[in-house]
């Protein structure tokens, strides 16, 4: 079993999602008192929304560069970033290391490709959906992407900001991104890309009238996949 490094807590609400599911994912194809070999750096995110607004994010591709190698030195043999919105710097942060970049696009469009779909909605910060980091690495996949009309993402990013980060879930913020979803599926959409990692919190499949791919769930078995693999 290969050691996973586990860059997180943006938001740590995410991260404790991330850690679970990868725990359960290896006691389940292990058996036994298997768990997951993991080194996790968790960062303020309080320090990172600041950059974020002031617009520096080279100050942040350096400072989580930092990180990640850290986490290759403590014995980190695949780096996760356990963010959607942060993997803005991706290139800069899987350039500082050696060891395997496990990104969160390619983990999520590898499971809409196997059910076939090619057009899906992306819900996700503001940077996420109007920025083109992760939009083109999905078009790289061969998916077309829909994102919410502005209104609707200014409601879908302060809901994130405002509630999910926060750890609040309010039942009139799971109707409106059920509202949202729908008017996506009107303009096409075959599923709907859950491309923040708190969403999966406030909405699941029952509450969706389209398929979800919940990139944090995903990612998380990804890399699962990876520090079981026989080979690489």
């Amino acid at each position: 079993m290969k050691t996973i490094g586990l860059l997180g807590g943006m938001s740590w609400e995410s991260t404790v999602t991330y850690y679970q599911v990868i725990n359960q994912q290896v006691k389940t194809r292990l058996g036994g008192l298997h768990c997951a070999k993991i080194v996790l750096q968790s960062v303020d995110f309080h320090e990172i929304e600041q950059m974020m607004n002031a617009g520096h994010w080279g100050g942040i591709g350096d400072y989580l560069s930092a990180l990640a190698r850290s986490l290759e030195a403590a014995g980190a043999e695949i780096l996760v970033l356990c963010t959607n919105t942060i993997h803005k710097v991706a290139p800069r942060i899987e350039a500082s290391i050696s060891i395997p970049f496990l990104h969160i696009a390619d983990a999520t469009a590898n499971e809409i490709k196997r059910t076939g779909l090619d057009v899906v909605g992306l819900l996700g910060t503001k940077v996420t959906m109007e920025e083109e980091f992760l939009v083109e690495r999905f078009r790289s996949h061969g998916i077309s992407i829909l994102i919410p009309r502005p209104a609707e993402r200014d409601i879908v990013h302060q809901v994130i900001f405002d509630e999910l980060c926060l750890g609040k879930i309010n039942e009139i913020s799971r109707e409106a991104y059920a509202q949202i979803i729908a008017r996506m599926a009107a303009q096409g959409a075959q599923g709907v890309i859950l491309g923040c990692t708190e969403i999966g919190s406030l909405i699941n499949q029952a509450a969706s009238p389209l398929p979800l791919f919940d990139t944090t769930i995903l990612h998380a078995q990804m890399a699962v996949d990876m520090a079981l693999a026989q080979e690489w």
